[in-house]
């Protein structure tokens, strides 16, 4: 059951780090991970908000957690990237379909970004698909219900 929890913690990391050098590091690092590049589509890959400086301190703030917990810094560091690749998977098709930049898209903002490290997790560690299948949901949940008050708190920008 432990190893849900520190799964589940480093999902958050892996998503909240991003919010917190923002906040820390205002403008500085803040490069588009697409080069502020447009698709075809003549809509951005990814968009603005999507920066390099999130996709670093996400990943290390998960290879961190994790060096710390024993899961090991390179499972850290590749679950961090995985959450973050989600992340980046879930604002191209959100563009794709015409979404604003951090629009809600209930289910699609929160799946991939859990799904794809814990799918990491079932192969790496010792871990069930009952278990993946948990906290992606925890996850999905804590997301869902919990940015409205992080919103109203001033962490987020967005209540979603």
């Amino acid at each position: 059951m432990l190893i849900s929890l520190e799964l589940f913690v480093m999902l958050v990391l892996a998503n909240g780090a991003p919010v917190v050098a923002a906040g820390l590091l205002k403008k500085r690092w803040s490069a588009p991970v697409d080069g502020g590049r447009l698709w075809p589509d003549g809509r951005p890959v990814f968009g603005k908000s999507k920066t390099w400086r999130g996709l670093v301190s996400g990943a290390i703030a998960c290879a961190l957690f994790a060096l710390f917990t024993g899961l090991g810094f390179v499972f850290g560091l590749v679950f961090g990237l995985l959450g973050l690749a989600g992340d980046l998977l879930s604002s191209f098709i959100k563009r794709r379909l015409g979404l604003a930049s951090s629009a809600r898209a209930v289910g699609l903002d929160q799946i991939p970004e859990a799904l794809l490290p814990m799918l990491l997790a079932m192969w790496w560690l010792p871990v069930s698909a009952w278990v993946v299948l948990i906290v992606v949901v925890l996850f999905t949940l804590s997301n869902i219900f919990g940015s409205p008050l992080l919103y109203r708190l001033g962490i987020r920008r967005q209540p979603h």
